[in-house]
């Protein structure tokens, strides 16, 4: 059975060939398993973008944002939802509530195309669309039909709908559908194929990607400045299906590829500066690829250049947002600005960025980084708590509410003080007091017994675990705490209070046993885990209750 991360997976190349009933059934079928996961439903949120379906897209990006409130990304999936249903000023407000969390390019990006579109939205109101006209014309199919660069389109029944829509509202017109590019040609008597992007091109219009950076806004609209007619000749899509790579660029990319195999190697080698130096060449070169930048940050990482590493992936992150690189690329960026500032001491930032590295891609190693810096960084804020004098205020109080009565105020105060002091046993035993007032006595034993682990020559923590377990009806363990207690009672300083303890428990245990039947004597014996994990004692337990049941019936007979 898949993970929702490899559902996530396959919901993003569904994406990426806007395949959107695909994805969305991915996306739906990861976040089944994962319901928690705010990545899912921002994912989902952008494919119902895609496919135009505004109010479930809103519903999505309002669900990622309540997961995580503080992930910039569903602000955007927001204001695209928002944008699309033509809400543009809640889709502004929701870019701008996202832009005071991250100041990203993707924001700023769906901000300014979201007051574009309302600004042109306002002037088209007035009747000023420069295209209204010609797809009012009542024999708009007619000359499409005619036309061999439009007539495969009106194959598409839906397309044909939507141009009928279009003849009856020419002011609703949408130029978000590639195929109308080929339709204002037409009408226009003009060869548009230089204005449009070659299908199968890798270039991705604006607001798309093929991976998790999925669409952070729709994409244009009307509000799009329309194309202005050109005579430069441009392939159709008849005769190309990828646009041809630039020799340039080629050279540079494999030049690139060279001096990132070169420092990978230095790397290994541990000669740091003159790997550095080679990813450093590689970015120069091809800056179009973030791996050759936190490469350079790990070599930073492992020279001590925290800082230096902490600004070079933080640099990767950025340029990777523009790239619309890989998430697992960003989040690997992430994970090791986190272990900079782990090895500058700066918990609260390490922590900070492990877990935006965990937001773009969940993996075990960052997981496990994040939680050792939060119990590295748990056992340090209770170490810095620590302060004796304020432990013994602290006490103090707890003793002026124990003899109020007002036991409950008490266990608070004693908390306090143990916070304060933990190497103070009398917290613990004093709060044990307080315990027993309220009749807790399991949490009493607790305590006692902390005190005895914190002290064990403690000779009041015994006296009151035997005064616990007496409550407890446990009079055998009492009795040992009593011992105990004489044990470590130099100087017989309590040796009163010991005897007259220890009376008391005995005629406890004299009464519980006077109730008893020799059965139920040997079943609370078996019961005793002392004498229940000893095979010898249970058989002899055993023959001494039948030699004594025999000799009972001989007497009686």
């Amino acid at each position: 059975m898949p993970d929702a991360n490899a559902l996530k997976d396959q919901g993003n190349k569904a994406f990426a060939t806007k395949d959107w009933d695909k994805a969305i059934d991915l996306f739906s079928q990861a976040i089944a398993i994962d319901g928690s996961n705010h990545v899912l439903y921002s994912n989902r949120s952008a494919a119902y973008t895609g496919k135009r379906e505004w109010t479930t897209a809103l519903k999505d990006a309002e669900k990622c944002i309540e997961l995580n409130p503080t992930w910039s990304k569903g602000y955007a999936r927001k204001g695209a939802a928002l944008h699309g249903a033509k809400s543009y000023d809640e889709a502004i407000a929701a870019y701008e509530a996202g832009l005071k969390i991250e100041d990203s390019a993707p924001l700023r990006k769906g901000l300014q195309e979201v007051k574009d579109a309302k600004s042109f939205d306002s002037e088209g109101q007035k009747g000023d669309n420069p295209f209204a006209s010609m797809f009012a014309d009542p024999n708009l199919i007619g000359k499409l039909a005619t036309n061999p660069r439009t007539s495969k389109h009106l194959a598409d029944p839906s397309f044909v709908q939507k141009l009928q829509f279009y003849q009856k509202n020419p002011q609703m017109l949408d130029m978000t559908d590639p195929r109308m590019i080929d339709v204002l040609g037409a009408l226009m008597g003009i060869d548009m194929q230089g204005f449009s992007r070659p299908e199968g091109s890798n270039e991705m219009p604006t607001g798309m990607s093929t991976n998790d950076e999925v669409p952070s806004s729709p994409l244009p609209t009307s509000s799009s400045s329309p194309p202005k007619p050109s005579t430069s000749s441009a392939p159709s899509t008849e005769d190309v299906e990828m646009e041809d790579v630039d020799d340039d660029e080629a050279k540079a990319k494999k030049e690139a590829e060279i001096l990132k195999k070169n420092g990978s190697e230095a790397y290994k080698k541990r000669d740091f500066e003159e790997a550095a130096k080679y990813f450093q060449q590689a970015w120069d070169v091809w800056p179009k690829d973030i791996t050759f930048l936190t490469n350079l940050g790990a070599v930073y990482f492992e020279q001590g250049n925290f800082d230096q590493a902490i600004e070079t992936c933080e640099k990767a992150v950025e340029e990777g947002r523009s790239l619309r690189a890989d998430y697992k690329l960003i989040a690997k960026a992430y994970g090791r600005v986190g272990a900079s500032y782990q090895r500058k001491g700066d918990l609260p930032s390490a922590i900070k960025y492990y877990e935006k590295s965990l937001t773009e891609h969940r993996t075990p190693d960052i997981l496990n980084k994040l939680r050792e810096a939060e119990k590295i960084k748990a056992d340090a804020d209770k170490k810095a708590y620590i302060d004796p004098e304020k432990s013994a205020v602290a006490r103090e109080e707890g003793n002026v509410h124990f003899k109020a009565g007002n036991f409950a105020a008490a266990v608070k105060s004693y908390e306090e003080a143990i916070k304060r002091n933990p190497a103070d046993a009398r917290g613990y035993n004093n709060r044990a007091a307080a315990y027993i007032k309220l009749v807790a006595f399991p949490e009493a034993l607790k305590d006692v017994n902390k005190a005895i682990e914190v002290d064990p020559t403690f000779v009041k923590a015994y006296i009151r675990k035997a005064n616990v377990l007496l409550s407890m009806r446990e009079h055998t363990k009492a009795l040992e705490a009593v011992q105990e207690a004489e044990l470590h009672d130099e100087g017989k300083k309590n040796a009163t209070e010991l005897q007259q303890l220890e009376y008391k428990i005995q005629m406890a245990l004299y009464e519980q046993r006077g109730e008893e039947t020799q059965e139920q004597t040997l079943e609370r014996a078996m019961r005793d885990p002392e004498v229940a994990v000893s095979p010898l004692v249970h058989m002899l337990v055993s023959i001494f209750l039948l030699i004594y049941l025999r000799f009972s019936l001989y007497r009686t007979s």
